[in-house]
Formats: structure tokens, sequence, C-alpha cells
């Protein structure tokens, strides 16, 4: 049948016999780039675990557990994870502490930093080294 002689219909017919070859060969290639999309993922995923491994945030974490143990009313592991405010409120806590020891205030101040300190580095030591990292280095949690 020539293009002249179809009627309507049949090239309203044709129209969506195109659109649907189109649309299958349209999803047909989003398959294909979802599914490449997913390897590249788990490409990523995995190059990004062994970096965790490498990027020594065991040492960090030991570090700042060891640090946070013994001297924590220091606020020394603080300063070990970036988090230099905190740090300075556990060091500014322990100093006032010790200007006022011979208040009974003072003992008081001089005591919770280190139990603080001593509490953190616990926890920091008992995480695994994924948890430890997630929660402390990506996840910016600054107490406990």
């Amino acid at each position: 049948m020539s293009e002249d002689k179809k009627d309507l219909g049949d090239k309203a017919k044709d129209a969506f016999d195109d659109a649907k070859e189109s649309a299958k060969k349209a999803a047909d290639e989003a398959k294909e780039s979802a599914g490449e999309f997913k390897e590249e993922a788990k490409k990523t995923a995995e190059e990004f675990r062994e970096g965790l491994k490498t990027a020594g945030g065991d040492n960090k974490k030991i570090l700042a557990g060891i640090l946070g143990i013994l001297f924590g009313s220091l606020g020394i592991h603080k300063f070990i994870l970036g988090y230099n405010k905190e740090g300075v409120i556990l060091l500014a806590i322990t100093l006032i502490g010790y200007a006022t020891t011979c208040i009974v205030v003072g003992a008081f101040f001089f005591w919770i930093p280190g139990l603080i300190g001593l509490i953190e580095g616990i926890i920091y030591l008992t995480k695994s080294d994924e948890e430890f990292y997630n929660t402390y280095q990506v996840g910016k949690k600054p107490w406990f």
C-alpha cells in the first residue's frame, strides 16, 4: 500500500509500532546501563573497603583509645580525631578543676573529664575498625 493511500488509522498504527520499537530499544539500553552501573558500584565499594583497611583507621582508633584512657581528662584523644572544640572543652574543665582543687567543687571538675576520657577510650577500642571509621571519622560523632 502506498503512503498516499494509507488512511489515518494505518498511519497511527505504524507510528505506534515505531514508538513501541523505540521504547523497547531504550528499555534494553537502560537495563544495560543499569547493569554496568551496578558493577561499577560494587567495584567502588570493594575499593573503599580495601582502602579503609590500609588507610590507617586502625592505628588512629588504637591511638585515640589509649590516649583517651590514659590522658582523657586533657582531651588529647579528641584532638587526634579532629574534634578541636570538644578537646578544648575537656582541657578547660580539667584546668578549672586543677585551679580550684582547694575547693571541693574543684575535685568534681577534675574527675569528670577523666571519667569521660576513660569511657570514650574503652568505647573506641571495643568498636570494630569499620564501625569506628563510620561513626567517628565519617559521621563525626563527637561524644561517646
